[in-house]
């Protein structure tokens, strides 16, 4: 049998004890161990041996609900020996004689067994045995009622040369195991005291060699040996989830996967022991301590007795080194505690730790769990835990613990205080959850109990649901009947001023006019940020901007209030021409807020980096971003705020040729308050470029107008929020209405600052296109230019689309091709289908050159840096005395480096030269 797995030396020494036996030496064996360490299965193959040796095997079983019942164990001994019928008969009379004799009531004594019956009881089992070797085995002895052990001691002593085995076993899983009945039965030379220990690591090896095979014993022994501490019955429950996870998904789970059959398993190794075993392990996962002393006071069983369970425990493979070996098995014992006295537990232990000391979480982890909380003390305990909570990211505890003390909380002023904190909190994670609290808090604020931050949560959070009215009523009960504003509301409405102004400029209009002191860091750096938003939005960011957002960003970390701060700086960077030093910091601040799991910043964070990816030309990345960002939160959850994720999703589908998709969130419904938000401004844009893709550029040029219209009116008329003149001059030529085109572009560009070369680059490949077709290329080349340095992909690949094209009307056939291979290849890399079909991907003759024609893919191994430089530009076009003037050499120099790149490429002429040289070090200046 497998489970007599390193029991061989056990099984040898019964053996040993059954000859003697059978020789005429009366022997006695104590077989001792924890729950689930083979007893059972021992005594039942000694049985069997018992039997092949001729011997008699006589068994009983000990039962906890028996204890009480006299001679009850005996009973069961005179029941399964074979006896003649007489014997049996005497044998049924002694034992009722016995029991009435020990039942409470009887007229000689309760408790008191004759010893006449005794002796009667015992030679019966003594003359059997003179006829047949005789073996009593008698399992789960610690359960055997207090008369069966008095007759069986009898006989033992009686037996000494007889041709009797007597067998015990008994579990050590428990409380008051030991006890003096058997010590001196079990003496030198008349038996032996066997002890069985949990299986060794290398015993769980070979039982999952037997029984699951080499290689899962190889993968799992060693880790399962530790959890499980080598009980049997627990690694039966870790191999049951191995092979419903295989069976289940197809594939063995990893090492660490640990489920529902472990946790059963230990549940039935502790039923097995008794009530006060169960007790001290249910209140070890209550504290997550063993502690004697604590667990003393939490359930009221002494201290020694309570070392003893643990001792128990912990031999039994429960506990290891004081604690569960797998967050697995505190949970299931929690989980088959009844609620009641669960809750019951957690209030005794958070009245405990608070009286010893322990710091707040740990307290408010048992109210939270408890019922019927009462303390005094409960409350600042409670709101001291969460601030703690939302310094280290763990929002869903902080909220836990917020609504815990709202409940507890008596006093009105802290009730608000704690829902305004509750708005806060439940915000990192979903957004529409504060709209419950909205009422109350505008309440709260009409009656002047609410100021400072919390009032301007408010604020943010009706803006968020397109309340517009109700905050702009709010933004109107902020000043007090004298016509003053207390200084933490004024301080906090001058650091929320310019942000509001950027995303609800209609409602920031209703902004009271404030003068105040910003005494923190973080209030700075939040106020510093929203106003770089600001003028990216409104006016031409100078050149430092920049720097500026990068060193905020440098000192920020995404703790309780920097959300605003660090989304803020990262849009500014984006807006104002610099998205590719915004990806970076973007990804840092994204794995952080994975990392403190506060879905809403998640999310948040994933649309600007959506952003980013898309002014990048990174379609796919776009595309997986913005959808993630609406996986997290979902489109209920976003309010007014939807716009911009649909819009990225929306932008980039189209690019990439996914109509389909696009129409599908055009359906999606948005609340009507989101046209009069920045969020209205992306989608309205979003919406036309798919209307100017389907061929519909009137319905395209009236959202893309609508825009301009939005932007002029709320002072945001800056390129790099929403090029609309761009997208609206891409309309009008659409229309065959160039002048009206060149206008737009015109003033687009003279909107556009030196950082901005992403927007004078798709501008400039708009100009290019009212003008003669002998005029494009030049226009085209310089566009390219920008567009390489700003480092977006897809519209540099548009841009080389239309040079080709170009080059291939005013008959430079060759160039054209290059180009245009140049153009395919960054068009398949943003996975732009549209562009790739326009430039015909699968006929490599498109613009008139043979495949076998063009360049190698890395033509410029052979070149130096400065022949780089100057082949590069030649490469789309410049002449020699714009190369000269770019990289601020003479048209000497550039002659001699294009000759020596000629005999380095084996290339007669500069038509000749490949267009995929790495341009990456041409001067951006």
């Amino acid at each position: 049998m497998m489970k007599l797995i390193e029991r061989d030396e056990a099984a040898t020494r019964l053996d040993e004890l059954l000859a003697d036996a059978i020789a005429g030496r009366g022997r006695l064996a104590l077989v001792t161990g924890t729950v689930a360490t083979g007893k059972s299965e021992l005594l039942a193959a000694l049985a069997e041996r018992s039997m092949e040796q001729g011997a008699l095997a006589v068994t009983a079983t000990g039962s906890a609900d028996e204890r009480a019942l006299p001679l009850a164990l005996l009973s069961q001994l005179f029941h399964d020996a074979p006896l003649v019928a007489e014997d049996r008969q005497r044998a049924m009379e002694l034992l009722l004689e016995g029991t009435r004799a020990t039942l409470p009531g009887a007229d000689q004594g309760e408790g008191r067994l004759d010893a006449q019956i005794i002796h009667g009881l015992c030679t019966v089992l003594l003359e059997l045995a003179e006829r047949c070797p005789l073996a009593l085995l008698i399992d789960d002895a610690q359960h055997a009622d207090r008369e069966s052990l008095i007759c069986l001691s009898y006989l033992v002593r009686r037996s000494r040369s007889a041709r009797i085995l007597v067998v015990f076993t008994r579990s050590t899983f428990g409380i008051d195991t030991e006890s003096s009945w058997h010590t001196e039965l079990v003496r030198p030379g008349n038996g032996a005291r066997i002890d069985l220990g949990p299986l060794t690591g290398a015993g769980v090896r070979r039982y999952l060699e037997a029984h699951a095979g080499v290689e899962v014993a190889e993968r799992f022994a060693d880790h399962w040996h530790e959890l499980s501490g080598g009980n049997p019955v627990l690694i039966e429950g870790l191999l049951s989830d191995f092979r419903r996870v295989a069976t289940e998904t197809g594939r063995e789970p990893d090492e660490g996967f640990v489920g529902d059959g472990f946790g059963s398993a230990l549940m039935s190794c502790l039923y097995r022991g008794d009530e006060r075993l169960l007790e001290v392990i249910r209140g070890i996962a209550v504290l997550d301590d063993a502690d004697p002393e604590n667990l003393n006071r939490l359930i009221g069983l002494d201290a020694p007795r309570v070392a003893q369970a643990v001792r128990a425990l912990t031999t039994a493979g429960v506990l290891g080194m004081r604690s569960f070996r797998h967050p697995a098995a505190c949970a299931a014992v929690l989980n088959d505690v009844r609620q009641d006295r669960r809750s019951e537990l957690h209030r005794r232990a958070a009245v405990l730790a608070y009286g010893r000391g322990a710091s707040p979480r740990v307290v408010a982890e048992h109210l939270v769990n408890a019922t019927g909380v009462q303390e005094t003390w409960a409350f600042t305990v409670l709101e001291d835990a969460a601030r703690q909570a939302l310094r280290e990211g763990r929002v869903e505890a902080a909220v836990r613990y917020l609504k815990l003390a709202w409940k507890v909380c008596a006093e009105d002023q802290a009730r608000l205080r704690i829902m305004a904190t509750l708005v806060r909190a439940e915000w990192r994670i979903n957004p529409s959850t504060s709209a419950d609290y909205l009422p109350e808090l505008s309440g709260a604020l009409q009656k002047g109990v609410l100021r400072g931050s919390d009032a301007i949560v408010l604020i943010k959070a009706l803006l968020w649901h397109g309340q517009f009215r109700e905050a702009e009523h709010v933004l109107g009960r902020l000043v007090a009947p004298g016509g003053e504003m207390d200084a933490d509301t004024a301080a906090e409405l001058a650091v929320a001023r310019p942000w509001l102004r950027c995303t609800y400029a209609p409602v920031a209009a209703h902004l009271p006019t404030v003068t105040a002191n910003v005494s923190t860091v973080s209030e700075s750096r939040r106020l510093a940020a929203a106003r770089a938003l600001a003028m990216a939005i409104s006016t031409s960011p100078g050149p430092d901007l920049s720097e500026t957002l990068e060193r905020i960003l440098r000192g920020s970390r995404l703790d309780e209030m920097s959300l605003d701060t660090v989304e803020s700086a990262l849009l500014a960077l984006t807006y104002s021409g610099h998205a590719d030093k915004a990806a970076g910091w973007c990804d840092l601040f994204v794995e952080e807020a994975y990392t403190r799991r506060a879905p809403s910043r998640q999310a948040r964070l994933a649309v600007v980096r959506a952003e980013v990816a898309l002014r990048m030309g990174a379609l796919p990345t776009t595309f997986r971003y913005a959808r993630t960002a609406l996986e997290i939160m979902p489109p209920a959850s976003w309010g007014v705020a939807i716009g911009h994720p649909l819009s990225l999703l929306i932008n980039a589908a189209v690019a990439m040729g996914e109509f389909d998709d696009v129409r599908e969130w055009l359906d999606q419904p948005v609340p009507a308050a989101m046209f009069e938000t920045r969020y209205g401004l992306h989608y309205l844009q979003a919406r036309g470029r798919y209307s100017l893709a389907t061929e519909h550029p009137n319905l395209a040029l009236r959202d893309f107008l609508r825009c301009g219209d939005l932007m002029t009116a709320w002072g945001a008329d800056a390129p790099g929020l929403v090029a609309w003149r761009s997208d609206a001059a891409e309309a009008y030529l659409r229309m065959d209405r160039p002048s009206q085109a060149r206008k737009l572009v015109e003033t687009h560009l003279e909107k556009c600052t030196g950082q901005m070369t992403r927007a004078r680059g798709v501008a400039l490949r708009l100009l290019a296109a009212t003008e003669q077709m002998r005029h494009r290329p030049m226009l085209l080349r310089q566009s390219a230019d920008l567009l390489q340095r700003s480092g977006d992909q897809y519209e540099l690949a548009r841009t080389l689309a239309d040079l080709a094209q170009a080059y291939l009307a005013v008959g430079e056939s060759r160039r054209a091709g290059a180009i245009g291979q140049r153009a395919r290849a960054l068009a398949d890399s943003c996975a732009a289908v549209p562009l790739i079909r326009a430039l015909g991907l699968d006929d490599d003759e498109e613009f008139g050159v043979p495949a076998e024609a063009l360049a190698p893919e890395d033509p410029a191994v052979a070149l130096s840096d400065a022949e780089r430089r100057v082949a590069a530009l030649a490469a789309v076009g410049y002449t020699n005395r714009e190369i000269a003037e770019k990289l601020y050499i003479t048209t000497s120099t550039v002659e001699q480096h294009l000759t020596r790149t000629y005999r380095k490429l084996n290339v007669k002429r500069r038509g000749d030269l490949p267009t995929n040289l790495d341009a990456s070090l041409i001067p951006t200046t």
